[in-house]
């Protein structure tokens, strides 16, 4: 075999892929400006719904990698897809120039659905508690077992308290009361809803540290720190920043692009030890 076959796939500054990820990403997110002016939300079409809303399709999971916030209307904001895009820029050819372009997209897509998997199944453990009290609520069969549910509550579950604390407010009907389950229960399952390349962006960042791990980068454009170290900082940042909370950022969808990536690479390292020894070990 030739020494060509194993240099890496050096394709040009701006890559296809990459060029193609930015192109597509920019499309998307004036179209989303252009078209919801006219009444149309493509974030509430393309964006991530929770498995269990009436809003979710599966195309979902690879369509939310192209959208991003906008900002609202009449004050437009880039800073969302401007910072994916500058990583995806800076740190996507160099990875795509030693991968290849169908092995650096299959990974891309990996690590944006696995970002969407970890928000999500973080996710479940936080509402699936609103969600049974509310189900069991709309589901009672008599008004004593719907006093019996509200006497025993929620715990500190932001919706279950929400629906006990209005009920007793406005002193509703068991009807009316029901009516009002049914609202907060579509209310939790259709309002959760993720958007952006930054789960694919973070998997790409864990890449670039592997793969070129004492090379420097300027960490808050400041702060010079070799990349390996870079991509733990990161991490330890988001881990801490998701558990706080307090924003609007999936910070566990962050982190399930880098532990996605993770587990792709050293999938990938094991497969291409496992080719070699088949290769020797040949009679």
């Amino acid at each position: 075999m030739s020494y060509e076959s194993y240099r890496p796939n050096k394709t040009g500054f701006l890559p296809d892929v990459v060029k193609n990820l930015l192109i597509i990403n920019v499309i998307m997110y004036v179209a989303t400006i252009l078209l919801q002016s006219q009444g149309l939300d493509l974030i509430d079409k393309l964006g991530l719904h929770y498995l269990a809303s009436e809003k979710f399709g599966v195309w979902q999971f690879i369509t939310y990698m192209f959208m991003h916030d906008i900002g609202t209307p009449g004050h437009i904001s880039i800073a969302h897809i401007g910072m994916n895009m500058f990583i995806l820029f800076m740190f996507g050819p160099m990875v795509e120039n030693m991968w290849g372009a169908k092995k650096f997209l299959t990974y891309y897509i990996l690590t944006g659905i696995g970002a969407a998997l970890t928000h999500y199944a973080i996710l479940y453990f936080q509402i699936h508690p609103d969600i049974v009290f509310l189900t069991d609520y709309i589901n009672a069969s008599s008004q004593s077992e719907m006093n019996s549910i509200l006497s025993a509550g929620g715990g500190n579950h932001s919706y279950t308290k929400q629906f006990i604390e209005t009920i007793a407010e406005n002193h509703l009907s068991p009807t009316e009361s029901i009516d009002l389950a049914s609202q907060f229960l579509t209310q939790i399952l259709n309002a959760p809803v993720i958007i952006g390349a930054s789960g694919a962006i973070f998997g790409i960042l864990l890449a670039y540290g592997m793969l070129f791990p004492n090379s420097i980068l300027y960490v808050f454009l400041a702060i010079p720190m070799k990349a390996k170290y870079a991509v733990i900082l990161f991490g330890v940042l988001e881990l801490y920043m998701g558990i706080a909370g307090g924003d609007n950022v999936a910070h566990f969808a962050h982190l399930g692009g880098l532990f996605t990536g993770l587990i792709i690479i050293y999938f990938w390292r094991y497969q291409s030890r496992q080719n070699r020894n088949d290769f020797f070990n040949r009679e």
